[in-house]
């Protein structure tokens, strides 16, 4: 009977760990915040910030320990199509004669 008793209690204890692992891990998600920073960065016109946020949220997502494959694919999409706009914003500025700033 004893036996049961801390079998009941060991599975009891499993879960709780799970389940306060899993809030915790989804807390801590700092990519993903890294991500929504540069979109707000994006969003507002400050393209040059919107790429250094970019990066470092790339950074951070190759030293999680679970890595995100849609995440990583979707910060690349962000950069290439950032570093395009700001090379045409710049070629737009140097034909128009004004200078870049």
């Amino acid at each position: 009977m004893l036996f049961y008793y801390c079998l009941f209690f060991s599975i009891v204890l499993l879960i709780l760990f799970f389940l306060f692992r899993s809030f915790y891990l989804r807390k801590k998600n700092i990519p993903g915040r890294l991500f929504a920073d540069a979109l707000r960065s994006e969003n507002s016109g400050q393209f040059e910030q919107a790429v250094i946020a970019y990066t470092n949220a790339l950074a951070e997502e190759k030293k999680a320990r679970f890595s995100n494959s849609i995440l990583r694919n979707r910060i690349l999409e962000r950069l290439k199509v950032l570093h395009t706009a700001i090379e045409y914003q710049n070629s737009f500025h140097a034909a128009n004669g004004r200078p870049v700033q």
